[in-house]
């Protein structure tokens, strides 16, 4: 799924995308399916807790939306994930960020977790995306808390949590391999950058 579709396509893509990005409960499914698949609905149903009328409307919605895809036609039908990769930018214009399975997860997660929801409330889902990308440095060693907090403008705590809360979805969809530079490197390296600064003021 990608803005080089056909324009029919690319009108279809943006409005799955927007249902995914507004409902949690149906990006849960997506991101199971695409998770775990290839699934059944009864397994989607005992997975997440759904009741069968609304595991089985969900299931028709994202087959109709193109993000879903019915592999058999025995039954039980198992159905997979279509990958989505689609850019967007924000109401504005001022910043463009990609709709992947991993920030469809994300979404999908609101409901049971108050930090993503919250976070998510305040800066949005282009603001999501965005820390999901710090999750996944920071994974990886590449930044620390204090250091998204400054390229973001928001409080070291608020980063802390939100880092935090994305962990286990980024462990979910990407291969952790640490960075050349350890976490204890990239913490050093901050600690002198503040040192510097700290020093040029008191100069």
């Amino acid at each position: 799924m990608s803005r080089t579709a056909r324009d029919g396509d690319v009108v279809r893509d943006l409005l799955s995308v927007a249902d995914l990005l507004e409902e949690p409960q149906l990006a849960r499914l997506y991101a199971y399916v695409h998770r775990e698949g290839p699934a059944t609905v009864r397994e989607a149903m005992d997975a997440l807790d759904l009741p069968q009328g609304t595991a089985y409307s969900y299931v028709n919605r994202l087959q109709e939306a193109g993000v879903l895809a019915a592999i058999s036609d025995e039954q039980p039908r198992e159905y997979e994930a279509v990958d989505i990769e689609l850019s967007l930018s924000t109401d504005r214009g001022e910043r463009t960020y990609t709709v992947t399975p991993m920030l469809v997860d994300a979404v999908g997660r609101r409901d049971g977790n108050e930090d993503i929801d919250a976070y998510t409330d305040r800066h949005g889902i282009a603001g999501l995306a965005t820390a999901l990308t710090y999750a996944v440095a920071r994974e990886r060693g590449e930044v620390t808390h204090q250091l998204m907090a400054r390229d973001l403008d928001i409080s070291p705590l608020e980063a802390e949590v939100i880092l935090g809360a994305l962990r286990p979805v980024v462990h979910d969809h990407v291969d952790v391999e640490p960075a050349g530079a350890s976490l204890e490197d990239v913490v050093a390296a901050e600690d002198l950058e503040t040192d510097a600064g700290d020093a040029g003021e008191d100069a």
